[in-house]
């Protein structure tokens, strides 16, 4: 069974930083790409942004690009998002995502989600 476990959400003001994890139980780390999305009040889930199994490549999406990076460590079972200058639109649920197939942007498409964790940014 997959568990997606994220940690270090929390309250932070305009221009912060925070760093969030999310650890993985139940498959093998490192055979897949893992990636993280958000769902703010009343809009849909959006990709924030994707890593490949051995962290060499990387994508975001283009909200959150130059400000956010994701790593990993594979011996760890372990995958981040690093963000920085953080607006109050970026205040959302960030949830982490796996996927055994072929990687999607589309959250439709991703098969194990965590359960999520809170990122406010004040004004």
């Amino acid at each position: 069974q997959v568990q997606l476990v994220e940690s270090g959400g929390g309250l932070v003001q305009t221009g912060g930083s925070l760093i969030l994890s999310c650890v993985t139980s139940g498959r093998t780390f490192s055979f897949y790409t893992m990636g993280w999305f958000r769902q703010a009040p009343g809009k849909e889930r959006e990709f924030v942004g994707a890593i490949n199994r051995s962290g060499s490549s990387t994508d975001y999406g283009d909200a959150v690009k130059g400000r956010f990076t994701i790593s990993r460590d594979n011996a760890k079972n372990t995958m981040y998002l690093q963000m920085n200058s953080l607006k109050p639109e970026d205040t959302a649920v960030y949830y982490c995502a796996l996927q055994p197939g072929a990687w999607t942007r589309s959250p439709g498409g991703i098969s194990y989600w965590g359960q999520g964790t809170q990122v406010t940014v004040s004004s």
